[in-house]
């Protein structure tokens, strides 16, 4: 009879599915432990299940087959995905309202809270590992062309390409993940419109409005700049990551979470400053667009488990 009353006391599991392998898999685990251990009401369960579009499609296929996770982490390239998802999904905003968590969104950067709203203003998902694209750039390269300040303007990327080229690197500059870094964010940064519809955010007929003379100029402008390898491309993704890390290229744009990767991988001292400015289209910059991973949650589950999600979605939100 000893058993009944265990299961009685016995933590609520709340399944979370992930796409964090290595360290970032371990911080998770992590995460995940910290909270369990403050109270004994709800215990999170975080299971790897390969990268972003493996996760999010054993989500799917868990869903159809009624076997789903309470929570699953998606990758901002599924947001339109999980957004079609109505019957689904439910929107963290609903899972804290319904089990009375108190949730402020003023918590979040507004970048950030936006780009996971409803036009209406209701949260979908929970932020979790938010990146944006940055410029990389190898200080021991400047110093050694001579590129006195961090470029700030498209003018003076082609300058410090100039220098570091003439000073024998094998280029100024490359980049990654080039529709997300050169149309997406470089059209943001310079309040470009993407596409109709708010971007697309508003309805399912948007239509692409990318083909504009801004972004033409750019990237014709990179693809002149090419031709005396002031720019050199590297591949899609990530591909050009190790142009950068070796030393051949003195900046590189691409996202912010190459962070763990450059540290383990240079032998020199880098930063990262903010996108260059194209000055023919804009006095300042408006802002960037996210990459990295928001946390869904799936519906199907009792009232009881959302209360341990909602109580996990609140410690996620603290300092």
């Amino acid at each position: 009879m000893g058993t009944v009353s265990f299961a009685a006391s016995a933590a609520t599991e709340v399944q979370w599915w992930h796409a964090m392998g290595g360290v970032n898999g371990e911080r998770v685990n992590k995460i995940s432990e910290d909270f369990n251990a403050t109270q004994s009401d709800y215990k999170i369960v975080p299971v790897y299940k390969g990268n972003y579009t493996e996760t999010m499609t054993s989500a799917i296929a868990a869903f159809r087959a009624k076997q789903q996770p309470h929570i699953v982490q998606v990758f901002e390239v599924g947001t339109a995905t999980m957004m079609a998802a109505e019957g689904a999904i439910m929107p963290v905003e609903q899972v804290m309202n319904n089990a009375g968590e108190p949730f402020d969104k003023g918590d979040y950067l507004s970048a950030v809270i936006s780009y996971y709203q409803t036009p209406d203003g209701e949260l979908l998902s929970m932020p979790f590992n938010s990146s944006t694209p940055v410029l990389w750039y190898n200080q021991d390269a400047f110093d050694k062309a001579g590129v006195s300040s961090v470029p700030k303007s498209w003018d003076d990327v082609e300058a410090a390409s100039r220098k570091l080229v003439d000073a024998g690197y094998k280029c100024g500059f490359s980049f990654g993940w080039q529709s997300w870094v050169m149309i997406e964010n470089y059209s943001t940064w310079h309040d470009v419109q993407i596409g109709t519809k708010q971007n697309g955010f508003a309805g399912f007929d948007a239509e692409l409005t990318i083909n504009n003379d801004h972004v033409k100029n750019i990237l014709g402008r990179i693809a002149d700049m090419s031709k005396d390898n002031l720019f050199v491309y590297g591949g899609r993704r990530g591909d050009s990551l190790s142009m950068f890390t070796n030393g051949e290229c003195g900046m590189w744009m691409n996202s912010s979470a190459y962070y763990g990767s450059i540290k383990k991988q240079a032998k020199f001292n880098f930063a990262q400053t903010m996108l260059p400015l194209d000055t023919a289209v804009a006095s300042k910059p408006q802002n960037s667009i996210i990459g990295g991973g928001t946390l869904w949650v799936l519906k199907g589950h009792d009232a009881e488990e959302y209360k341990g999600v909602a109580k996990f979605m609140t410690y996620l939100s603290s300092a």
